[in-house]
């Protein structure tokens, strides 16, 4: 047999992946049933063979600071290990680690953890350790000049580790209770009203498209005369796009005003709203 056709054999009984495989082959000198042995016991077969399961629950863990902030999804398979001990102190730690690399997935990979291994290895462990599919899923860095960044945090588990997070990045030149009050409401409002862009010209064309054919297939057998139905369906999309950009949102302690007119009444020159993020587990 081949080292290729070897390492394929491999792959296919315990699921790992093409370098482990071939790792282990050396190891045991091409022997099929060692090399198998080796990756159990390094806990590598019994995580990958788990990646093909769902991993629909999980945790949004925030870190850093004020002028640079990070969020960070990780995922697993029940909302039991979401609240396990090991799993809240390795994504605590990773959070950290994330904010270090900025969200750069390639380099967090291969960044080293606490316990010397690096945060791949230190993963495929947790997962051979607790028993479930684990992943790291969106993660974000948000940092501007000259900006502030407030968070929020829904269904906190533990510390920094919640079910829902939010940062937003005010531009100012100020930094008073003022500014601070408003970015707390600012990142609770985004929590709840979930925006898809700042303004409505940034929401993404192939969402807007999506909107149109639902509402024309919504319109479509209602009877209406082809001019009457066009104007509903531009009515229509106008709503929405109102509805999902943050500074045409209905501000949610004052629903009968608008983001744009809560930011206007603070009279700070120069305020602006430069980014935000807001990552949910189950979205």
């Amino acid at each position: 047999m081949s080292d290729i056709e070897s390492v394929k054999q491999l792959r296919k009984s315990t699921g790992a992946g093409f370098k482990d495989c071939n790792l282990a082959l050396k190891e045991s000198n091409g022997d099929l049933d060692k090399a198998a042995e080796i990756l159990r016991v390094k806990g590598i077969a019994k995580a990958s063979k788990k990646m093909s399961r769902d991993a629909k629950e999980g945790v949004i863990v925030i870190s850093g600071n004020e002028n640079k902030t990070s969020l960070l999804e990780v995922n697993c398979e029940t909302d039991f290990v979401a609240k396990n001990e090991d799993f809240i102190n390795f994504v605590k730690e990773l959070s950290e680690i994330n904010n270090n690399c900025s969200s750069v997935l390639e380099k967090l990979n291969k960044s080293v953890m606490s316990n010397g291994k690096t945060v791949e290895d230190s993963l495929v462990d947790l997962i051979a350790k607790i028993g479930e599919k684990i992943t790291i899923g969106n993660l974000k860095t948000i940092e501007n000049s000259n900006s502030l960044n407030f968070i929020y945090q829904h269904s906190i588990i533990k510390d920094n580790v919640s079910k829902l997070g939010v940062v937003v990045s005010l531009e100012t030149n100020e930094k008073n209770e003022k500014i601070n009050l408003f970015g707390k409401q600012l990142s609770m409002h985004i929590a709840a009203s979930n925006p898809i862009a700042l303004n409505a010209t940034e929401i993404n064309n192939d969402i807007i498209e999506k909107e149109e054919n639902l509402i024309a297939e919504e319109l479509k057998n209602s009877g209406k005369p082809a001019e009457i139905a066009k104007k509903i369906s531009l009515g229509k999309i106008s709503k929405f796009k109102e509805e999902n950009s943050l500074m045409t949102q209905d501000w949610v302690m004052e629903p009968k005003r608008k983001v744009k007119d809560i930011m206007n009444d603070l009279k700070v020159p120069n305020l602006k709203i430069k980014e935000f993020t807001r990552l949910k587990i189950g979205d």
